[in-house]
């Protein structure tokens, strides 16, 4: 099969294409047109062949020729006829011009966008084009018989391409650019390069073939028409004079020329800065004044060196280069400002030097070599410095003072001195003191006026070697103005202190001993510390020189050897020994003492060690050996515990707890849950005053003797009238109380004949009644109430009892 299209549509694809694609036509058409359509037949697409077969007549008469084969046709974008468009035609060499055969289309569009008529094979183009959306069209189109659907040969793919035309505007997808480039740059220094996109075919015609051109921005600025690059116009474009650029670019396709779209595009120009500018001083000359106390590195004031530049461009060193206190004062950097900060460095004096003058330069930290032509990249000012005269404190001879003293000074000597003075001009009288928080136990004096230090109590240089004080000096006409000094004071030694032994000896002898043989080593120590170290020298009693069983050796280390004269030694003999030694030391005047060395007759074996020093071996020979007999002494020791325990019990239980006599008449008081004295009862007593009867008056009772005198019974309380004090009548019977000297030696309550006032029942307190209890008939209490009725069945109780 083959696909040839009608005249009409011939001449537009023509007039539309390349001119290779025109060549392509004009080298087919001859083979299309100049052929008799009945004299050929064309091969189906499976032949592969695609060649016509001609008749044996046109094989002699005629010249052979190629056919061409159909496989792709071509469609324009953004079509709108009146009319569907007329794509192409399909034909079959099988089809002899009935109405048998049916073209069937399908792929891509085949059916909405395509249309096929089936007797024809006309294939139409329904829908207008977008060759951005999509670029080509894959279909498939067959012969079949129109009565049994059989093809008619295998199906034959083809393709619609949609031709380009210029309907898309260039665009500049990544817009608005920015962009920057150093100040003072030559012309034709790269600033950036733009991009404009054309969504149309590149490969058809002009239509995306894009020139670049600036609208705005010139002369400064200039633009490559093909690769949109952007570089500098004009030299030197100096950021202090105009430090941003707005330029506009263009983008316009069909190469430029008349009628092709265009795009546009904004780019923002920064210039950057360089180190084209010096700094400059705002004024030549600074003033200054300062108080001549102030403090070491304070600052005295700020200079400032203006840079048109900015960042480290702008930033500058400052340095005094001349002046007469190079030496006392000193320029540092703000970091923040890049202002030049004065300090002072070293003490000023008024009194001195009153002025200073100073010549200060600020340079460039950074300079660009392109423009160290342009001059020195740094500026000088002077600075002038007045010093104020201050009241200063006043000013000791030396910053610390080293004071020796003996430790055997006498009180109230002088261990030295320290001198101070006013440097101010009125030069005001100093007077001396010694902090007492540096000097607590009070050891040391000054004189107020000359500043000498004199010893108030003893020093010694073994308990503390040295002794930190201060000395505050304070100006007499204003006694804000105080310094202090340390003062160091170092006790020396004296041979003070006798050497003794280093620790408390104990030595050991065996029995079994041989003459000469070193019973103990000891050693000896000093308190005192001679400059040529110690020497002791040991000696025993003149009354012991001749000691029988004991002699002593010095050894070269400064230690002390005791030695056995002979052997033969027995506990059951003498068990210690006690062996006085004198111990001198070499000092001036030389110090001795006497130690007293214990030595011990043990038990040891054959090769000298020790077994046994205690008295057991005179237990022995009795039967009982140490142990038993400390068993023994623990069992005494324990029955004379259980003794002393028995006697104390038995002793305790036989004492009366509480004094009973029969005249002596006291109720036992039983607690049970009454009521009060009834709802009209607001007047009770207070409770506190009862919580300490014993103690308020300072009264308190013995409770550990019978009282002389019996108790005798009070008289009935007659009621209280309405209106009385409460308290008051609380605390007579407290005095009362508190001052009877019947009163039981134990915690007792005391009844008083008071009732609230409203209650109908009166006093229930028997102490009131001149009876006996035998004498009274308690039936009545069963009369007022349930309440009541549970005293009065105790009471009932207790009188059936007494009957029977």
């Amino acid at each position: 099969s083959f696909f040839r299209p009608k005249d009409k549509l011939l001449t537009e694809m023509l007039m539309d294409t390349w001119t290779p694609l025109i060549i392509l036509w004009i080298t087919v058409l001859p083979s299309i047109y100049m052929a008799p359509m009945n004299q050929s037949q064309v091969l189906p697409s499976g032949s592969g062949t695609g060649l016509k077969r001609l008749t044996e007549e046109q094989r002699v008469l005629n010249r052979s020729k190629r056919g061409w084969v159909w496989n792709q046709m071509f469609v324009l974008e953004e079509f709108s006829g009146p009319e569907p468009i007329l794509v192409g035609r399909l034909h079959t060499d099988l089809d002899p011009g009935s109405s048998k055969i049916k073209y069937i289309l399908s792929g891509d569009g085949a059916g909405t966008i395509f249309v096929i008529n089936d007797k024809t094979g006309d294939i139409h183009a329904m829908k207008r084009l977008d060759r951005e959306e999509k670029a080509e069209y894959t279909l498939t189109a067959q012969a079949v018989d129109r009565d049994t659907n059989q093809p008619l040969e295998p199906p034959s793919e083809f393709i619609i391409k949609v031709q380009d035309i210029n309907d898309n505007a260039p665009e500049f997808v990544d817009g608005p650019y920015h962009a920057t480039v150093p100040e003072m740059s030559v012309v034709g220094t790269f600033v950036t390069k733009v991009t404009a996109t054309d969504a149309d075919d590149p490969v058809y015609g002009n239509s995306a073939k894009l020139v670049y051109s600036i609208l705005e921005g010139q002369p400064y600025f200039s633009i490559e028409p093909h690769t949109a690059i952007i570089k500098t116009a004009l030299p030197n474009m100096d950021r202090e004079a105009k430090e941003e650029y707005f330029v506009v670019i263009q983008a316009k396709d069909m190469g430029g020329h008349m009628g092709g779209l265009s795009g546009t595009t904004t780019v923002t120009i920064t210039l950057t800065d360089v180190n084209d500018n010096p700094p400059k001083f705002a004024q030549s000359l600074y003033h200054f004044s300062v108080m001549e106390d102030v403090a070491l590195g304070e600052p005295i004031g700020r200079v400032k060196a203006n840079d048109l530049d900015i960042g480290e461009n702008a930033k500058s060193s400052y340095d005094i280069i001349e002046g007469d206190g190079m030496d006392i004062f000193e320029i540092t950097t703000d970091a923040q400002t890049q202002d030049g900060i004065i300090r002072v460095r070293k003490p000023l004096d008024f009194e001195t030097k009153k002025s200073y003058t100073l010549k200060v330069e600020a340079a460039n930290i950074h300079i660009d070599p392109r423009f160290i032509s342009g001059g020195p990249f740094k500026d000088t000012a002077t600075v002038k410095i007045v010093v104020e005269d201050a009241d200063e404190p006043p000013v000791f001879s030396s910053p610390t003072y080293l004071l020796e003293v003996h430790e055997n000074a006498a009180i109230n000597s002088v261990i030295g001195q320290v001198t101070a003075h006013d440097p101010d001009v009125s030069s005001s009288p100093i007077r001396f003191s010694i902090d007492r928080h540096t000097d607590l136990e009070r050891q040391f004096n000054i004189n107020a006026e000359d500043g000498k230090i004199t010893l108030a109590t003893p020093l010694d240089r073994e308990t503390n070697m040295w002794h930190n004080i201060t000395i505050v000096a304070t100006e007499t006409r204003n006694h804000s103005q105080v310094s202090r000094v340390p003062v160091a004071i170092k006790v020396l030694d004296v041979n003070d202190n006798a050497p003794e032994f280093a620790s408390e000896h104990e030595a050991f002898l065996c029995e079994n001993g041989k003459p000469g043989q070193v019973i103990q080593i000891v050693s000896a120590v000093d308190k005192d510390d001679p400059k040529n170290g110690h020497y002791f020298l040991y000696s025993l009693l003149p009354e012991m020189v001749n000691n029988p069983n004991f002699t002593i050796k010095k050894n070269e280390d400064n230690t002390l050897s005791i030695l056995a004269k002979h052997s033969g030694f027995s506990r059951q003999k003498q068990e210690v020994y006690l062996l006085p030694i004198i111990i001198s030391d070499s000092g001036n005047p030389p110090m001795s003492s006497t130690s007293t060395l214990t030595i011990r007759v043990c038990g040891c074996s054959s090769d000298g060690i020790v077994q046994s020093c205690n008295v057991e071996a005179y237990v022995l020979p009795i039967g009982l050996s140490m142990g038993a007999l400390i068993a023994i002494l623990a069992c005494i020791i324990l029955l004379l515990v259980i003794v002393v325990l028995f006697v104390t019990l038995r002793r305790h239980k036989n004492e009366p707890l509480i004094i009973k006599d029969d005249e002596d008449v006291r109720e036992n008081i039983i607690r049970y849950d009454d009521e009060g004295g009834g709802e009209e009862d607001t007047e009770a007593f207070d409770i506190a005053t009862l919580q300490n009867p014993d103690g308020i008056n300072g009264f308190l009772p013995r409770k550990d003797i019978k009282p002389d005198l019996q108790f005798m019974p009070r008289q009935g309380l007659a009621p209280v009238p309405n209106g009385v004090d409460v308290d008051e009548f609380i605390n007579v019977r407290l005095h009362e109380a508190d001052n009877d000297p019947t009163a039981p030696p134990y915690d007792s309550i005391q009844i008083y004949g008071y009732e609230g006032r409203g209650s109908a029942a009166g006093s229930l307190s028997s102490l009131e009644s001149s009876t006996s209890d035998s004498d009274q008939n308690f039936d009545y209490l069963s009369e007022w109430g349930p309440r009541f009725k549970r005293l009065g069945e105790l009471y009932s109780v207790g009188e059936s009892d007494k009957e029977t």
